[in-house]
Parts: structure tokens; sequence; C-alpha cells
């Protein structure tokens, strides 16, 4: 489709329809500011309908509701994919949210006070820009040696639907963060025979602590200093996960809060799958070497033959490759620096882009209404420097 060239005054051009676009949006309708919302795809919630079909929130509906709109208080304390993906429709309607499908954006750039956004359908103009399009928009595959010669499935994690395909065969999970464990998990729970391929070394901790969400202990948590916190709530995790290294994993020399905090990685929630490797049920192993046409070899030697292999390797950000000026205000992967305030270029804004030990839709709904507020703050600026541009030539 050819490119419209006409410039579009969208006050604020939100890129992403996905939870942290719809909060921005929604917070920005909140205080009268102009904007519009463009997506990808052809409705909301799109990283979401395409998650794996066991996914369910790992913070509860209680702490994950976007501004102006509560989760229905009969779902469960976890809401499933499906329930998010309802949520997130609920809120487009509830809040008249109209964002421009089908538009994937191409180009951000700074446009002297101003910024231009080339997308598959026209070139928009705008004062401010939110990129709220998510840490997981790229999946990561790493490749090994020999990988060409397997004769079976490879997929990323992204790709991931169930486990009936694989039922009665042999699967090998690479990584060990959430998805990777539940994923595991759920080829057990459908009749594959799972494992698991670690390299490094990690935290784990119980979705829910003698029945109360982790996450609520980790909302207070949070305001200690990282080391006191880890000190405080090591008894605990010893109690309700004992020690990893039991079940031939190797623990990090921190805690969960500082993993988060100083490292920006979530640890893994446990939702069963650590029970599952003290059962025998998904065998543990350590990173892989090499391929072969049957299986796979690992570091210490030894060979496990497969008939698929999962990537839970991951994602990037990977701003950098529609963000013009990317490298002042992301790292080396394209992954924004700072998420939910000022960018460091004047306008420019991201959200969701943050881990939080509190869970990503309740920092997502906190960053929206910080960035609406800027936005809006920017706007009187602007206007009363305007005015006083006007009074002064008079």
């Amino acid at each position: 489709m050819s490119v419209e060239t006409g410039t579009p005054d969208a006050g604020t051009l939100v890129v992403g329809a996905s939870a942290a676009g719809l909060a921005c949006g929604s917070e920005l309708q909140r205080l009268g500011q102009p904007f519009e919302i463009v997506e990808a795809g052809e409705a909301v919630a799109g990283a979401w309908r395409n998650h794996y079909d066991r996914l369910h929130l790992h913070t509860p509906k209680s702490t994950s509701a976007l501004p102006g709109l509560a989760m229905p208080g009969k779902w469960d304390r976890y809401p499933a994919r499906d329930q998010v993906v309802d949520y997130l429709e609920r809120y487009q309607q509830h809040f008249n949210l109209r964002p421009h499908f089908g538009e994937r954006v191409s180009r951000v750039e700074p446009l002297g006070t101003t910024w231009s956004i080339t997308t598959s359908e026209r070139v928009w103009r705008s004062q401010n820009v939110v990129i709220a399009t998510g840490r997981t928009r790229v999946p990561v595959r790493p490749t090994w040696p020999g990988m060409e010669d397997f004769h079976g499935d490879v997929l990323h994690s992204s790709d991931y639907r169930n486990g009936d395909p694989w039922k009665g065969r042999t699967v090998l999970v690479v990584g060990f963060g959430n998805s990777a464990c539940e994923q595991a998990l759920d080829l057990v729970e459908r009749g594959a025979f799972a494992h698991l391929s670690v390299r490094a070394a990690v935290n784990v901790v119980p979705r829910d602590l003698f029945g109360i969400p982790i996450v609520h202990l980790t909302m207070v948590m949070q305001h200690l200093p990282s080391r006191v916190a880890d000190a405080l709530s090591w008894p605990l995790l010893r109690i309700s996960v004992g020690d990893v290294r039991d079940r031939g994993l190797r623990k990090l020399p921190y805690g969960p809060i500082t993993e988060v905090a100083k490292y920006g990685r979530v640890p893994v929630l446990d939702i069963g799958t650590m029970e599952k490797i003290t059962a025998g049920a998904i065998t543990v192993h350590g990173g892989i070497e090499r391929f072969t046409a049957t299986g796979v070899t690992f570091v210490d030697g030894s060979y496990l033959a497969v008939d698929a292999v999962v990537l839970a390797t991951g994602y990037r950000a990977a701003v950098d490759e529609f963000l013009v000026g990317a490298d002042q205000v992301c790292d080396g992967s394209g992954t924004p620096l700072r998420s939910g305030q000022p960018s460091g270029l004047e306008g420019l804004y991201f959200c969701g882009m943050y881990v939080s030990p509190a869970g990503v839709l309740r920092e997502i709904g906190i960053e929206a209404r910080r960035i609406a507020r800027e936005i809006a703050q920017r706007g009187a600026q602007g206007a009363e420097r305007a005015s006083k541009r006007v009074t002064g030539a008079a």
C-alpha cells in the first residue's frame, strides 16, 4: 500500500495498542491531551493473543488492573491469557479508544521540535511520541554448531502454543525463565518427556507464600535496600522453595530483589515446575555444546536424544530498529534506559519497558499516569512560551 505524505497533527502519537499503549491513551484522554494510537496488528493486545495457551498472569488481578478499570471480581486470582485479552478489549471499549490498526511503524525521527513517524500507511507529525511496544517485541534465537543437521523441530517459545504435538515424545526447553518453566510444566501435563537446559545460575521464588501472593511481599520489600530485602526474604524462600542446588541448579550469588533492581531480570515465579523437577518428571541439564542429527550434546559431554527443542531464550525490545537516535536513549540491545519518564530526547517517552518486582501491568499503570502528566505539563509550558512570544511581538 502506498504511503500517504500528509502529516496529521497527533499531539501525542502512541506506538502500540496493548496494555501500555491503551493505558497511556486513557490517561492522556483523562487529562484532555490530544493523541492518536497506531498498532501494527489488527486488534488490541496482539502480544497477549499470541502467547502460549497455559499462560496466566503471575501477579494477582488486584494489583494488575490498568488505570480506571478493575478486572472482574469473579475471575480467579491469576487471570488466564484469554481473560487478559478480554480485559484489554473491555478497556479499549470502556474508554472509547480508537487505535489505527494495521499501521506498522518503520521510522521514528526527531524533526526540529516535533517528531516524524513513518508507518505503513502514512507519515505522522506529533509533538510527543510514546513508544509502548514492550520489551518482548523481537524473539532472541541463538544458534549452536550442528543445528542445521538436527532432524527434529526447533521453535522459539513465542511460537509454542501447547505440548499436544509432542505427547509421548522428548522435548528440551532451553532456558529457565518463567516461560521456560511453565512450558516445561505444560509439556509434562500433556504427556511429553520434558527436559530443561539451564546454562546460568538462577533465583526461584514461589508465586504464593502461605497463600499470599509473593508480589504483595515484594511491593513492601522493594522500598528497602536490595541487600536488606534479600536478607529478610531468604529464610522464607528456603522454607518455601528450598535449595535449588538440590535440583541440579546453580544459585545466583544475590537474591531476587537485587536481580530485578540491579540487573532488570525477573526471578522465576514457581507454579509447580520445581515440584516436577524434584519428582524427576522434568530433568535438568547444563548448557548446550552442539546439536546432532538426533539430539544435543551438553557442555559436560552428556547427550540427549530429543524430538524437539523449544528456545525459551528471551526477547529484545529492539527499539533501535526504528528509532533514529536510539543510541542516546537505549542500551546496546535496543532496550530503553528509562521508562515512564522523559527519555533524554525531548518529547520522547517509553512505557512498559521497566522490569518491576511488583509486576509489569501495575508498573504500566504508574508509568502511564506519569507520562500523561509530563506531556500535559510540557504542553502547558509550550503554550505559555508561545503566549509570551505573541505578547512580546505586540
